[in-house]
């Protein structure tokens, strides 16, 4: 099947919301998507961007059954480690159930690789939840290191009130 991979519009936010509800469904999750398109146009395509994107996309002729073109993201930003230098992290890598196998995943995952290389980022970061084992067996096939089996390292977060709080304990000068 033909597709094609490009960066991210500010109009296909509209069509990466929609897989980011798909995504958040898989992985059990949907309750937790508090943003729309809106946010995903102000927040990926102002001046200074909080996040890049890729998109996939298909023809018309191979349009998914509900009559989607845009069938997978990757969804990406900056970081710097302090040890190593220029990072990435990948948010997230969706592809539409119809369309997995076809290699869209992979030409998503490389071109995000790409994008690091082309900044001279020396890694490329992800989290998957730890019953995926389809994804992780993706990224593991790619090269992927597992750093909480191989360095003990966890992912931790503030939000809501532990983040409200947290603000509230800096020093006012």
């Amino acid at each position: 099947m033909d597709f094609a991979v490009r960066a991210a519009k500010p109009e296909d936010c509209k069509a990466v919301s929609r897989m980011i509800m798909e995504l958040a469904v898989y992985e059990k999750m949907p309750d937790q998507v508090k943003i729309s398109h809106k946010e995903l146009e102000k927040d990926g395509f102002s001046a200074v961007p909080f996040f890049h994107c890729f998109v996939a996309e298909v023809s018309e002729e191979h349009k998914s059954k509900e009559g989607h073109t845009t069938v997978g993201y990757a969804l990406y930003f900056y970081t710097y480690s302090t040890w190593k230098g220029r990072s990435v992290y990948l948010e997230d890598i969706y592809v539409m159930p119809e369309f997995r196998g076809k290699g869209i995943g992979k030409a998503l995952l490389s071109n995000v690789a790409v994008a690091a290389k082309e900044q001279q980022c020396v890694r490329l970061q992800l989290s998957a939840l730890d019953w995926n084992t389809p994804s992780l067996d993706f990224y593991f096939t790619k090269g992927a290191q597992d750093l909480t089996a191989t360095e003990g390292w966890h992912f931790l977060r503030f939000d809501g009130e532990a983040l409200d709080k947290l603000a509230k304990e800096a020093p006012r000068n």
